[in-house]
C-alpha cells in the first residue's frame, strides 16, 4: 500500500495509537472489496430508515454544467450550517491531533455519528478506541460547537473478525454538552441505504494536516459489488469517515448520507480518488443496532 501520510498511517485516516499493523494483512485476507459475495450478517435489521432526501432545486442543464466545470475539484468548505454537522475526531481533546472525520446522522436519541470503522476500531487483531472526542465545525484551532465525548462505538462483527472492507462503517454515540444532544444543536443528515451507484454526492472532510475542512462534489461510480468510487482532488489522511451526501439541499444544508470515505484500500491510496462501502441492508442493520443500544 502506498503510504502518502507522514505519520500514524491507517489508510485515509491517520493511525491513532491503538491501531495495529495486522489490519494491512487483513485487507488482503478479505479481498480488498473485490466484489465477492459478502457473508450475511448474524442479525440483519429491518430496512426502514432510509430516506432519499429532497431533489436539487437546480434544473438539469445548470446542474450538469456545474458538474462538468467544477465536479471533482476540492475547495475549502465554508462555515455553513450543513458543514457544521461534519467534524474532526481527536484523541482525548481538540488540543491534540485529529486523525479522522465523522458527521451527525439522524437518530431517535439525537446523539449519533457515522464514520469509517477503521477510524474507531483496529479491525482483525485490534480493539475499540478510547478517549475520543468529536469536534464539529473545527477551524483554525477553535471548537465553536464544542467537544463531544464519544461514549459508544458500534461496528459490524465481520469488521472485528476480518477487517472486511465492505463493512468499514461505524456508528458512534456522543454524550451531551451543556445538557443538550448534538442533533438538537446542529441538526442531522439522514441515513440512506440501497441508493444505487452513479449518484452525485458532496463530500466534506478534515485532512489531518489542515486546520479547516475541504469539500468536493462529483458523481460516484461502482468499484465492485459492495464498493463505490469517486474522483475528488486532495482528500489525504484524516478524511476517512467523510460523509458522502446525496440529494444535498443547499438552502436547508441537509442531505442523505449514502457512504463514507473508507472501505477499499481504507479509502484509497491516492488523495484524488476515494472509496466507500456501499450502504446496504448490512449498514441499516448496524444503524438499527446502534439506535437500539441507545434506547
Amino acid at each position: 500500500m502506498t503510504e502518502r501520510h507522514n505519520r500514524r498511517r491507517s489508510g485515509r485516516g491517520v493511525r491513532p495509537p491503538w491501531a495495529v499493523a495486522a489490519v494491512a494483512a487483513a485487507w488482503a485476507l478479505a479481498g480488498c472489496g473485490s466484489g465477492g459475495t459478502k457473508p450475511s450478517a448474524a442479525a440483519a435489521g429491518a430496512v426502514g430508515v432510509a430516506v432519499s432526501g429532497s431533489p436539487s432545486p437546480w434544473n438539469k442543464g445548470r446542474f450538469e454544467k456545474a458538474l462538468s466545470e467544477h465536479g471533482g475539484t476540492s475547495h475549502t468548505a465554508k462555515p455553513t450550517t450543513g458543514n457544521a454537522r461534519v467534524g474532526a475526531i481527536f484523541t482525548q481533546s481538540a488540543d491534540g491531533d485529529h486523525f479522522c472525520t465523522a458527521s451527525v446522522v439522524h437518530s431517535a436519541g439525537k446523539d449519533l455519528l457515522v464514520t469509517a470503522a477503521h477510524c474507531v476500531h483496529g479491525g482483525q487483531g485490534g480493539s475499540y478506541s478510547s478517549d475520543l472526542v468529536f469536534v464539529p465545525d473545527y477551524r483554525d484551532g477553535n471548537a465553536p460547537q464544542g467537544q463531544w465525548p464519544v461514549t459508544r462505538i458500534v461496528v459490524d462483527q465481520r469488521w472485528i473478525s476480518s477487517s472486511d472492507p465492505d463493512l468499514d462503517v461505524a456508528f458512534v454515540t456522543v454524550g451531551q454538552v451543556g445538557g443538550k444532544n448534538i442533533e438538537d444543536v446542529l441538526g442531522a443528515n439522514t441515513l440512506g441505504v440501497n441508493q444505487g451507484f452513479g449518484k452525485v454526492v458532496r463530500i466534506t472532510g478534515y485532512p489531518s494536516s489542515a486546520s479547516s475542512p475541504i469539500s468536493c462534489f462529483n458523481r460516484t461510480t461502482q468499484q465492485s459489488q459492495f464498493q463505490m468510487k469517486i474522483a475528488c482532488t486532495g482528500f489525504p489522511g484524516g478524511t476517512s469517515g467523510s460523509p458522502w451526501l446525496a440529494a444535498f439541499d443547499g438552502k436547508k444544508g441537509t442531505g442523505t448520507v449514502i457512504g463514507v470515505i473508507g472501505g477499499y484500500q481504507q479509502g484509497g491510496n491516492s488523495a484524488d480518488v476515494s472509496y466507500s462501502p456501499y450502504f446496504d441492508a448490512d449498514v441499516q442493520a448496524l444503524y438499527n443496532q446502534a439506535v437500539a443500544q441507545n434506547g
